[in-house]
C-alpha cells in the first residue's frame, strides 16, 4: 500500500467511530498535494447538512489524535468539511444514494465530441455506469473513463 493510501486508511480507521458517536457520515478522506502543499482532507456529512461546528468538533479530535501519533512526516494542512452541493460519487454508498437521480458525468476523453453528458443515474457495478438520457435512451460509461460524476444541481 502507497503512503498516501495509507495515511487516508489510517486516519479512516480512526474517524469511522467518531462519525458514528456523532451521527454524521465519513463521505472520505483524502492526502492530496496541491501546488506544493500536501492536505489531509475529512469530507464529513449529516442528515439536515454539516454546521461549520460540526466541522471544528471533529477537526479537533482528528488533529490532537494525528499530532498523538504524528506517522505523516511531510507538513499538511488538515481539513473537515462538508463535500458541498457538487459531492463526488466515490464510494458504493454514494451511488446507492444517487440512484434515480441526475447526475452529471465529465469524460477523459470525448465520445462524439462530447465530455459532459447529464442523466438519471439508472444503473452501476464495479467497471460501468448508465444513465437514461432525456430522450429515454440509455447510456453505458466505463468508470476507468470517467473523471467526475457527482449529483447534478439546478440554481
Amino acid at each position: 500500500m502507497a503512503k498516501k493510501e495509507s495515511y487516508e486508511s489510517r486516519v479512516e480507521a480512526f474517524l469511522l467511530p467518531l462519525m458514528e458517536e456523532n451521527h454524521f457520515e465519513l463521505v472520505d478522506v483524502e492526502y492530496v498535494k496541491e501546488a506544493g502543499t500536501w492536505y489531509l482532507r475529512a469530507y464529513i456529512d449529516k442528515e439536515g447538512g454539516i454546521a461549520v461546528d460540526d466541522c471544528e468538533v471533529i477537526s479537533r479530535q482528528l488533529g490532537d489524535w494525528l499530532d498523538k501519533e504524528d506517522f505523516i512526516s511531510e507538513s499538511y494542512i488538515l481539513e473537515v468539511s462538508s463535500p458541498g452541493l457538487g459531492r463526488p460519487l466515490k464510494k458504493e454508498k454514494d451511488y446507492v444514494r444517487s440512484m434515480g437521480r441526475e447526475v452529471e458525468v465529465r469524460l477523459y476523453k470525448a465520445i462524439d465530441r462530447q465530455k459532459e453528458f447529464t442523466g438519471i443515474l439508472s444503473a452501476y457495478d464495479d467497471k460501468t455506469v448508465t444513465l437514461t438520457m432525456g430522450d429515454g435512451s440509455a447510456q453505458t460509461f466505463e468508470k476507468a473513463g470517467i473523471a467526475l460524476i457527482r449529483l447534478a444541481f439546478d440554481f
